[in-house]
């Protein structure tokens, strides 16, 4: 049995000039697990971390933005079979910096309608179910 990955996932959002929150995503390099999919920012919690500082530093090294607060949205357990994951998720609403890819992946803001057209890892539909019952 393969041992869980935990991951801190940033939701970051920002209100567009029409008043409508878009969500910044990632999409996933072909070469590393559920490659090719669209996905929120974060990465795995190191040891000694706790879930903020593996969150802030994340975010910095992968969108280049520096957290001022957030809050917590969910907790998800999922198993892929050939691996497991707890994502800790949590809303990034205030941040420094304007979010852009650092690691060569395409990105881009999206508004939850467009989130339909997207492919994103089965860890990440419960998360967009809660945005779509409860939208920020």
């Amino acid at each position: 049995m393969s041992e869980s990955v935990h991951v801190a996932v940033g939701v970051i959002t920002t209100i567009d000039a029409s008043q409508q929150t878009q969500y910044f995503l990632t999409k996933r390099l072909d070469n590393v697990h559920q490659g090719g999919k669209w996905e929120f920012p974060g990465g795995k919690v190191e040891e000694g971390e706790t879930i903020a500082q593996t969150l802030a530093r994340e975010l910095k090294e992968e969108v280049s933005i520096e957290i001022l607060s957030c809050q917590p949205l969910m907790v998800i357990k999922h198993d892929y079979g050939d691996k497991k994951v707890c994502l800790d998720v949590f809303i990034v609403d205030n941040y420094n910096g304007e979010p852009s890819a650092q690691e060569g992946q395409q990105e881009g803001w999206f508004k939850l309608e467009e989130f339909k057209e997207l492919d994103f890892p089965k860890a990440n539909e419960a998360i967009i179910e809660k945005l779509f019952n409860y939208p920020l």
